[in-house]
């Protein structure tokens, strides 16, 4: 059985807009998961799994890039990420840096199974459907990786939501900088899109929580709508802009000679 083979990526080229919007699902996933939590904890369950499982099933069964398909999964990556994150410490009792341990660990593994098994994890070869599973495999990771490192520098290490804020403000241009120092930019692309995680939920949990709990006091529910709002914005820019698509890797594809599918294991 072979896997299939794309014409073009079939993930958005990583420009500025890509980061913004990035920090938005993360934001999003991170209060729409607390909101629906205080509806109902089986109604969050099947929101969060089922959306999940319904984005990623026709993100994987199309063949093309589309900016609304692609980001609706990654919003729906963000809410089930925020819930399996938060899932070992509210039912096991972990503490939060235990987890970012755990979920630094399986990101580890699937990162070098990927790269050993692809001979790349650079996100402008996602050009094959076996690429494409272990790209969405690390970002799920990822989710829960920031999400369990951000609760653990707010919560456990008692820093809050502001000093957790500056801290990955900075943290975040980090890579930026090691690349341009020669790190590479693989590795500088995945740290930056980990560390987008803690960033846009600290932002968020401090716009939504009460102001006794350091936050502004805005509401998670209305944090949520206004998220919601700026993203379904901003993806219908890219819809009908086209501007995120990354015409680099398809024109250095279409003019090199493609090897044949790889057989899947």
């Amino acid at each position: 059985m072979q896997t299939r083979v794309f014409t073009a990526p079939k993930v958005p080229a990583v420009f500025l807009m890509f980061w913004v919007v990035k920090l938005l699902t993360t934001g999003i996933g991170e209060t729409a998961s607390d909101y629906l939590g205080t509806i109902s904890i089986p109604l969050a369950a099947v929101i969060g799994v089922g959306g999940f499982g319904t984005a990623l099933y026709l993100q994987l069964k199309s063949s093309t890039y589309h900016p609304v398909r692609y980001w609706i999964t990654v919003l729906g990556v963000a809410l089930f990420g925020t819930m399996i994150a938060d899932g070992p410490h509210v039912a096991l009792g972990t503490p939060y840096w235990f987890d970012s341990i755990v979920y630094l660990a399986l990101l580890c593994g699937l990162l070098t199974w990927w790269q050993r098994s692809e001979g790349t994890i650079s996100v402008h070869s996602i050009t094959t459907a076996r690429r494409e599973r272990f790209y969405w495999g690390v970002v799920l990771l990822t989710f829960g990786l920031g999400t369990a490192v951000g609760d653990a520098t707010a919560i456990d290490f008692g820093l809050g939501f502001t000093w957790s804020i500056l801290l990955f403000a900075v943290l975040i241009v980090v890579p930026l900088g090691l690349w341009k120092l020669g790190l590479n930019v693989t590795v500088a692309f995945w740290s930056s899109y980990v560390l987008t995680r803690p960033l846009g939920a600290s932002v968020a949990d401090w716009l939504g929580k009460d102001t006794h709990d350091g936050g502004v006091g805005w509401g998670i529910g209305p944090v949520t709508l206004i998220g919601l709002l700026l993203f379904a914005v901003l993806v219908a820019y890219l819809a009908l802009t086209h501007s995120d698509v990354d015409h680099a890797a398809t024109h250095a594809r279409e003019s090199t000679p493609q090897p044949r599918a790889n057989s899947l294991p």
